[in-house]
């Protein structure tokens, strides 16, 4: 029964989403499609290199946490994980990319309980550090507030909190913890991965400041996230970056033409890492020599 509420849900969460989009489209038709025409292609190439590096950066991020957990891991064969696997954001619903990946991971030799314990942690690191990052978008010193959300992030709190959600799934504890130094280059990773994607912003709409920009990413990123009824956050992000660009001075039909189109840069950036790790017969050979020291059952 709750399934079939869910599944209701979000199909009209989808639909109002649609719905909204298409007013906002069509009150602003004229001055959405003269902004697309007029992004150079040199900008669009430019803006898309930005979104592969931040995926670089944050696969990076993923592959550090996983390896502090005990999993001896590198980075190629931990993009074939993660980023196939996180092709599953794209299905309605909060848990089909981490599904994904630790099946990815479990054929690779590695245990169910590591690949999601790291997943989640590396969300957690990096919904952390969007934290300060996404107040750059609001006015002056409200930067320095954020600051002490960086705690949560101390190595005993991650590890504790990694557990307490182990023991309310009831699955078994694991027997590595991530130390201070994995967790801090991962942070390092995601505040690389948050900039990179402010760039992308910054090079389609130029006229708005780069800070801005990279906390507006932060922002609509995270509360896209959160919107597990849509696909991949679809219209949240939208709405956020329309609101910021717009408060930023950008006329509404310019703010909706640049966030759709880094929505479709980020799903081409996505399929392209994605499929790059996929598709080298050199990685899928490290991938299948990957091995787990300590195998543990989810």
């Amino acid at each position: 029964m709750t399934g079939k509420i869910l599944d209701v849900a979000r199909w009209v969460a989808i639909v109002v989403v649609i719905g909204f989009a298409v007013r906002v489209l069509a009150q602003n038709w004229t001055e959405f499609w003269h902004t697309l025409q007029a992004i150079p292609w040199e900008v669009s190439a430019l803006s898309l290199l930005a979104l592969i590096a931040a995926i670089g950066v944050s696969t990076a991020g993923w592959v550090i946490v996983v390896g502090g957990l005990g999993s001896r891991l590198g980075y190629l064969p931990g993009a074939r994980i993660c980023l196939v696997g996180q092709l599953g954001k794209y299905v309605p619903g909060s848990l089909w990319a981490y599904v994904l990946q630790i099946e990815l991971g479990r054929k690779a030799g590695l245990s169910r309980a590591r690949v999601g314990s790291g997943s989640l942690v590396h969300f957690c690191i990096g919904l952390v550090a969007a934290i300060p990052v996404a107040l750059l978008a609001a006015p002056e010193g409200w930067v320095l507030a954020a600051l002490p959300a960086v705690v949560l992030l101390h190595p005993k709190i991650v590890n504790w909190g990694a557990a307490l959600l182990r023991k309310i799934l009831r699955r078994p504890p694991l027997e590595a913890r991530v130390s201070g130094a994995a967790i801090a280059k991962a942070f390092g990773c995601a505040l690389a991965a948050w900039t990179m994607q402010g760039v992308h912003l910054w090079l389609l709409a130029g006229s708005v400041p780069l800070l801005t920009c990279i906390g507006a990413m932060a922002l609509a990123m995270t509360s896209g996230t959160f919107a597990f009824l849509l696909p991949s956050g679809a219209g949240v992000r939208e709405a956020v970056l329309v609101a910021v660009l717009s408060g930023a001075g950008i006329p509404a039909g310019q703010a909706l033409a640049f966030a759709l189109a880094s929505r479709v840069m980020f799903t081409v950036a996505d399929l392209i890492t994605a499929l790059a790790a996929a598709g080298t017969p050199k990685w899928a050979k490290q991938f299948r020599r990957v091995h787990d020291s300590s195998r543990i059952g989810v």
